[in-house]
């Protein structure tokens, strides 16, 4: 798993787009999951609302549902808005055709992150762990929402499953 202090391997140049990049089978999709602050601490964080499933845990198990695929998955996490809006920015350079993001608090408040979803044009899923509906009036607001391609939330760490079903379909059916 990638963390927001260590550097991204994405300089590579304009032919590692999608359409360009090719292994032994074929194309090979790339997705991007994008954790938001707090997110960490998941396991030992209020496990009341979040659950005992760690961020090594949900990564662990994206990775062998995208391996099984022959997809290629990357997790990142970060507690910071700009290390979220640059790795945002830096998946379109990079080919990324897919992206699943729990926001986390940045749910409620980044406009900033909004805009770069909108700039860069790729789909994404929101995921949230608990279900925001059920929870504080402050939480029922997504900026993300009305610009991603679904949003699944309540269903704990499966949702992160479901996001990535939805993303390897949409991937491979093309």
């Amino acid at each position: 798993m990638t963390s927001a202090s260590s550097k991204s391997k994405s300089k590579k140049s304009a032919d590692t787009s999608a359409s360009a990049k090719q292994t032994a089978g074929g194309m090979r999709p790339r997705i991007l999951v994008l954790h938001g602050p707090n997110l960490n601490l998941l396991g030992t964080r209020e496990p009341e609302i979040y659950g005992r499933t760690t961020l090594a845990d949900i990564h662990e198990s994206m990775e062998s549902q995208a391996r099984a695929a022959n997809v290629q998955l990357e997790s990142f996490q970060s507690n910071h808005e700009g290390g979220l809006i640059d790795r945002v920015q830096a998946a379109r350079d990079e080919g990324v055709d897919f992206i699943i993001i729990n926001p986390g608090g940045y749910t409620h408040t980044s406009v900033a992150l909004r805009d770069a979803f909108a700039a860069v044009q790729i789909p994404f899923i929101e995921v949230h762990l608990s279900n925001v509906h059920a929870r504080e009036a402050f939480r029922r607001h997504s900026y993300f929402s009305d610009i991603a391609v679904g949003v699944i939330c309540g269903l704990g760490a499966s949702g992160y499953k479901l996001a990535l079903d939805y993303a390897l379909n949409r991937l491979l059916a093309r």
